[in-house]
């Protein structure tokens, strides 16, 4: 007996569905709504990002603490070292060597942020090539919603030189009170391992210059 093979048709080839849309219109319906519901998924992910939570948690205050929250510590030496960790697997936003950490809260999918990423890529230059800045001030980026490839893919894109880190299962996004994107918040650290929230606030960076300023006046630089 002759196994008969079953040809699934190829929905998302336009040529073969022209082709098999000459026994009906079967295919080419289910195709077209095939394609609408990609667009509404993608849509649908994106306003998840574009509008405020109605959840319990708030985004964290001027004056307040950041909540706890644990990154894996990055396997390139660079960052590492960037950073100022040594050793283990995990750490604590507040154990980064620095007297400020500056975090963009991102998504690879936000248009805002991937507008804004080149004026980010100006603000990191700008505090590195400082020498009084680049130990005091250090910046790291989380991807809400985002896996390890696609922040690496982001990475590539944008040529950003500072540490990500992933956020695939919005863990990191819920505590932090689904804040829209690009958010920034910044800590300042004290000498004691404590820290307080000096800055938090929803949009880019706007003009780097400006931003820095506004930076150095609420680190006290």
């Amino acid at each position: 007996m002759t196994r008969r093979k079953i040809l699934w048709p190829n929905l998302f080839n336009d040529d073969i569905l022209e082709r098999k849309c000459i026994c009906g219109n079967f295919y080419k319906e289910v195709y077209i709504m095939q394609k609408a519901l990609i667009g509404f998924i993608v849509a649908f992910s994106f306003l998840i990002l574009s509008f405020p939570s109605f959840g319990q948690n708030a985004p964290p205050p001027e004056g307040g603490i950041l909540p706890k929250i644990s990154l894996p510590v990055p396997g390139a030496e660079g960052y590492r070292k960037y950073l100022g960790l040594n050793g283990g697997s995990t750490f604590l936003i507040p154990q980064i060597k620095a007297k400020v950490v500056l975090i963009e809260i991102f998504s690879m999918y936000c248009p805002h942020c991937q507008k804004d990423a080149p004026v980010v890529n100006d603000l990191y230059s700008r505090i590195m090539s400082d020498s009084n800045l680049k130990d005091k001030l250090k910046l790291i980026g989380i991807g809400v919603g985002n896996s390890d490839f696609e922040i690496d893919f982001f990475r590539k894109q944008y040529g950003i030189k500072f540490p990500l880190f992933s956020d695939g299962d919005f863990s990191i996004h819920g505590i932090l009170g689904e804040v829209r994107t690009p958010y920034f918040i910044a800590i300042k650290i004290g000498k004691n391992g404590t820290h307080k929230v000096v800055y938090s606030k929803l949009g880019g960076v706007g003009d780097p210059d400006e931003f820095l300023k506004k930076v150095k006046g609420f680190s006290g630089f």
